[in-house]
């Protein structure tokens, strides 16, 4: 009989190992065999707990989530001002944290998996909605147009993140740098 408390603590390995596999490969080109190998437990272990590799990848999508959720959530706690937030947001989203290379790698999946997994494309608009929610709550006070200008704060950062990841050359700086930098022209326009 298995001891009492493994189920989470197996899970949080086989959503580590999903996200070390995914990053190996560059793709969900891997195997549940594979995931569950990298985890140190059987691949029926890994179907029982999950189902199947889509149902782990979404596992560890919503993990990565909630980690850049707290990144976000330690950046605004700090924020006094409608700027600072909007800034404390920017900054979020370019933590070096969220530049592991296989959490690039798992990102750039969701994008690309968004198109053909309604599960995928759902948690793909979840964070999408909150990004831009979280936008537009900062710059309302301090923008004439907070709704257009939080979309297309969203979209750069997101434009950002993948060139930055894609890119041997760019870093997590470079793209925050860009973002902050395309947040004073939107709020000088707004003067």
């Amino acid at each position: 009989m298995p001891k009492l408390g493994m189920e989470p603590l197996r899970r949080a390995s086989l959503v580590e190992a999903t996200i070390s596999e995914i990053g190996r490969t560059h793709s969900l080109d891997v195997t549940v065999g594979q995931i569950a190998k990298k985890a140190g437990m059987s691949t029926a272990l890994a179907h029982h707990y999950f189902g199947g590799k889509d149902q782990i990848f979404l596992a560890a999508m919503r993990h990565i989530l909630t980690e850049y959720s707290a990144e976000v959530r330690a950046a605004l706690a700090h924020a006094r001002t409608p700027r600072a937030r909007a800034e404390a947001i920017v900054v979020a989203s370019f933590a070096e944290t969220c530049f592991a290379p296989a959490t690039t790698s798992a990102w750039m999946t969701l994008y690309a998996a968004a198109h053909s997994n309604e599960g995928t494309r759902r948690l793909l608009r979840i964070y999408q909605r909150r990004l831009r929610s979280n936008l537009r709550h900062a710059l309302r006070p301090i923008c004439t147009r907070p709704e257009t200008d939080a979309d297309t704060l969203a979209a750069l950062i997101d434009g950002l993140y993948l060139r930055a990841a894609l890119s041997e050359r760019g870093s997590a700086a470079d793209a925050r740098a860009a973002a902050l930098s395309t947040l004073d022209l939107l709020l000088e326009s707004n003067k």
